[in-house]
């Protein structure tokens, strides 16, 4: 299996979403996929193993975020969460309990974690994983461990639709830009435009959305996945510029040192991805914005270095001429994310 070096999206995507071609429901259950509606037996793990304590809990405590379309996002109608992230979940949650795929997710917790507090969460033990966009780098292995990837994006700029002005990276030069904080956006932008005012954020990417909405910023930038989504949710106000600058894994994060853990993790993601579980989930919820599901990433079993350092606690500083959210607060921010 060949790792792909980044999802590209051509111009016929960005056009039918604009045009709303890409409607549908909104992320319905899956029927139907490999092992998802035939029951399994419960495995049964080493006693002192995380998959075990899980197990006998009789929940896992999944964190993810709560306001992505397509990835993760609270139903505000059914209060259900959906999304590409949660069905990794319940992928990973019927390898831990068995029986049907729904069975399983009947007995997964999920937990609103935003990009800031997400190494935090880990460490603290308030969740076993994190599944919500969640980039690997360097400076995250240092403080927890990842399993995966499980899809690789690319950073791209949301725009207002009749905004020609800005195509790529470059043209944030003198721009007000907004991403989440704690993601690693941001920081791509300071690297690749550093005359782009940054001093903008929010917990959640919706808020950038209203901002851009409102003219308080002029682009939103995050991976191109979740742009999509937001585009899809406003197919008349916004659009992506379709023009990536980074590559973005995503991984599973884990507290640091669990490697059994890891090691299951990983053997789950790559027997999804050869029994096509992995596919019918990105088609069940990505795909319904028209994009055509790519061939999984190879798992990266890298080394862990051991027990992980304290997470940062996230600062959050009020900016001169920056308009406050309902649900977030403006702020300055250099540190890594998305």
């Amino acid at each position: 299996m060949s790792k792909i070096r980044g999802v590209f999206f051509p111009l016929v995507l960005c056009l039918s979403l604009l045009a709303g071609a890409c409607g549908g429901n909104d992320n319905p259950a899956i029927e139907g996929q490999p092992g998802g509606s035939e029951s399994q037996e419960a495995p049964e793990f080493e006693e002192g193993t995380t998959m075990a304590a899980i197990q006998q809990r009789g929940s896992l405590k999944v964190g993810t975020k709560f306001d992505q379309p397509l990835f993760g996002l609270k139903n505000p109608v059914t209060n259900d969460i959906e999304g590409f992230d949660v069905e990794i979940a319940k992928i990973i949650a019927q390898e831990i309990f068995g029986g049907t795929r729904e069975e399983a997710a009947e007995k997964i917790e999920f937990i609103e974690t935003v990009s800031a507090v997400r190494e935090a969460e880990i460490q603290k033990g308030s969740v076993d994983i994190i599944v919500a966009t969640y980039t690997i780098n360097d400076a995250r292995k240092a403080l927890v461990d990842f399993a995966g990837p499980y899809f690789i994006a690319g950073q791209d700029i949301m725009v207002e639709r009749d905004n020609n002005d800005i195509k790529g990276v470059q043209d944030l030069n003198g721009k007000k830009v907004c991403s989440a904080q704690g993601s690693t956006s941001l920081k791509n932008v300071q690297e690749q435009a550093p005359q782009a005012d940054t001093s903008i954020s929010f917990e959640r990417y919706s808020d950038c959305a209203t901002a851009l909405r409102d003219g308080r910023v002029d682009a939103v930038t995050t991976d191109n996945v979740i742009l999509l989504g937001l585009v899809k949710d406003n197919p008349n106000d916004f659009k992506v510029v379709e023009n990536t600058f980074t590559e973005e894994p995503y991984g599973i994060g884990l507290k640091k040192g669990d490697q059994a853990f890891r090691d299951f993790l990983n053997d789950t993601l790559e027997e999804s991805y050869q029994n096509g579980s992995w596919e019918e989930a990105f088609n069940a919820t990505v795909g319904e914005a028209g994009v055509e599901a790519p061939e999984p990433p190879d798992v990266d079993p890298y080394p862990s270095t051991g027990e992980a350092s304290p997470a940062p606690t996230p600062t959050v500083t009020g900016t001169a001429g920056a308009s406050p959210s309902p649900t977030g607060t403006a702020s300055p921010t250099a540190s890594p994310t998305s």
